[in-house]
């Protein structure tokens, strides 16, 4: 008997379902985790969620269900991190294909609970913005979330939302989280993290990775995301909530708006007008942008330097930590440098490295 998780926003929230899946329910059988295959720009250079049609390899579940296996392949020039998830987790990744719009996921779903007949199904948020009305002025990414929302309230079984991390995705202040909020069911800890320890080595979220580094410990302000966005990495950074599906449905209005949608198209243009934007228009803007900005060369003696200035400003902003992420596009470096930039940092400052996060430590480096 399966379990299954549908990871709200995709990306870094698939992480966060295999460890949730590790805490709440151990080595029983292991979970089919529903997910996006939509990457930021720095692994995945081609704005928007990737379909069915993108990959090679992939394996039929159901009628409208494919599964990721780790030897499927996105078509370039797309990028994918799920392949290697599921190279290295023990988990069935199943692909959300939004591109039939609330319809098309409300049916992959019904498939999903009528094939596996799972013992729980788990609609899981790091950071909470599954939770917005829409016109928050802090909100980023609404539209992945509400289409979740949406497909899991329509669904003739029981869902349970959960939101973990409040706060930790930048998009809603958590003073804002805290009232709507339900039980808290878990609280991560570090041996929670170990069943992803080797993913959070290379997987670029920043939200889930302030996740796990609360649940190590970790406290502190982490910069992340390219406008350098301060996030405060407190008690409640590896708390885990239930929330009443019924409320957030209510309060999301996009969610509400999307509910009979057949097009992805459809639910972007419920975005433009409730939020103001669609965050793939965001990325399409960025990724053209992108494409006229050289970036630089590796030079390790240039990049360390340029990392004390970033140090010395960070710390006058009292910011604590910051992810790779972030210090790739600060050094203005692509993603494909990423890795290398991390492994030169790791090698030259091993003590700031707080996994999976950097320490920018009070004094200067070696003091």
């Amino acid at each position: 008997m399966k379990r299954l998780i549908v990871a709200a926003g995709g990306g870094g929230d698939a992480v966060a379902a295999a460890m949730l899946h590790a805490a709440l329910y151990g080595d029983e059988d292991q979970a089919v985790i529903l997910t996006y295959a939509w990457d930021r720009l720095l692994v995945d250079p081609v704005p928007g969620p990737r379909g069915p049609d993108n990959f090679t390899g992939l394996e039929q579940l159901t009628p409208a269900v494919w599964t990721v296996p780790a030897n499927a392949r996105p078509i370039a020039p797309a990028g994918s991190t799920l392949p290697r998830l599921a190279a290295e987790l023990p988990h069935t990744f199943a692909l959300i294909d939004p591109h039939h719009g609330v319809e098309g996921v409300t049916r992959q779903l019904e498939e999903l609970i009528d094939h596996l007949s799972p013992e729980s199904i788990n609609l899981l948020d790091v950071g909470g913005d599954i939770l917005a009305r829409g016109d928050e002025p802090t909100l980023k990414s609404p539209l992945a979330d509400a289409l979740t929302l949406a497909a899991c309230c329509q669904v003739n079984a029981p869902v349970r939302l959960l939101v973990a991390g409040p706060g930790l995705d930048g998009e809603l202040p958590v003073d804002d989280l805290r009232a709507l909020l339900g039980a808290r069911i878990h609280t991560f800890s570090a041996a929670d993290v170990e069943s992803v320890s080797s993913v959070l080595e290379w997987h670029p979220s920043e939200a889930t990775g302030m996740l796990a580094a609360t649940a190590r410990g970790v406290r502190g302000t982490c910069e992340v995301r390219d406008a350098g966005l301060p996030i405060a990495l407190t008690d409640e950074g590896p708390t885990v909530h239930e929330v009443d599906l019924d409320e957030a449905v209510a309060r999301n209005q996009l969610a509400r708006a999307i509910m009979a949608t057949e097009t992805l198209d459809e639910v972007e243009a419920h975005s433009r007008e409730i939020c103001g934007y669609s965050e793939i228009d965001y990325e399409r803007n960025k990724a053209a942008w992108l494409k006229d900005q050289p970036s630089a060369d590796l030079v390790p003696q240039t990049v360390l330097a340029q990392l004390d200035e970033f140090e010395d400003e960070a710390r006058r902003r009292r910011v604590t930590h910051t992810t790779f992420r972030h210090l790739t596009e600060v050094l203005n470096l692509n993603g494909s440098q990423r890795e290398d930039l991390r492994q030169l940092l790791i090698d030259s400052r091993p003590e700031q490295y707080s996994a999976p996060l950097w320490h920018i430590l009070v004094g200067a480096p070696g003091l």
